[in-house]
């Protein structure tokens, strides 16, 4: 049977990161990241969360709203395995998928009444950008959604080690105070493509209104600046 269905987002999320550079590659991976979940005005009905408070993490069912093609591939190439091996697109997490779905696990930080957006989750550990849109939010109930035995495949294991990040006093404070552990545990993680390796390239994204540029050179990644978005 081929029918097609409509979904409706019922949220949107903002984070610090207009743009998918820099995005942690896994939800989870950052805890220092904060961000917000803003309902559509049609479910901003604090009942809709009544007892959401009870859980400490959600799982997040969203759109790569920035990949949505209107055609498929059954295989895709994976940055983890150098960008040049295929593999089938259900066996990655690849955002060009047929339906363009996302799942992120995230933790429940609080639940707050905002004076503009009504009630509002803030969440950490998120891997979405800024205003990605949200279709469904379920909770994460660690007796059946948590398997220790779990084997992860070509994925198993972390992406790499952990860069050592130089970044001055002075460049650092510019950032908000509350930002700063988040900025530089995203730079620890090497936001880099996986495939790149070139030590005098100066790669740059957007973080929280501002602009990031940054070196790598063997397990050393120095920021060269932190200047304000204009």
């Amino acid at each position: 049977m081929n029918k097609s269905i409509e979904i409706t987002p019922i949220a949107h999320i903002h984070s610090d990161f207009p743009t998918k550079f820099g995005i942690p590659r896994q939800s989870g991976i950052v805890s220092d990241l904060k961000s917000m979940i803003v309902f559509q005005q049609d479910y901003r009905d604090p009942e809709a969360l009544r007892g959401i408070e009870g859980f400490t993490h959600l799982w997040l069912i969203w759109q790569f709203s920035k990949a949505v093609r209107t055609d498929w591939s059954p295989t895709v190439r994976p940055p983890r395995l150098g960008g040049n091996t295929r593999i089938g697109v259900f066996a990655t997490r690849s955002p060009y998928r047929p339906n363009s779905l996302g799942l992120s696990s995230v933790k429940l930080e609080a639940v707050e009444h905002h004076d503009e957006y009504g009630t509002v989750l803030i969440v950490s550990g998120a891997d979405l950008m800024d205003g990605t849109p949200i279709f469904d939010i379920k909770p994460y109930i660690p007796y059946t959604d948590s398997h220790p035995d779990a084997v992860g495949g070509f994925a198993s294991e972390p992406a790499g080690e952990k860069l050592d990040v130089k970044v001055s006093d002075e460049m650092l404070s510019l950032v908000p105070e509350e930002k700063r552990n988040g900025l530089v545990s995203v730079l620890a993680l090497d936001p880099r493509p996986q495939y790149h390796n070139d030590p005098e390239r100066v790669y740059g994204f957007e973080f929280a209104g501002f602009e990031v540029k940054f070196k790598v050179s063997e397990a050393v990644l120095t920021v060269t600046a932190i200047q304000p978005l204009q």
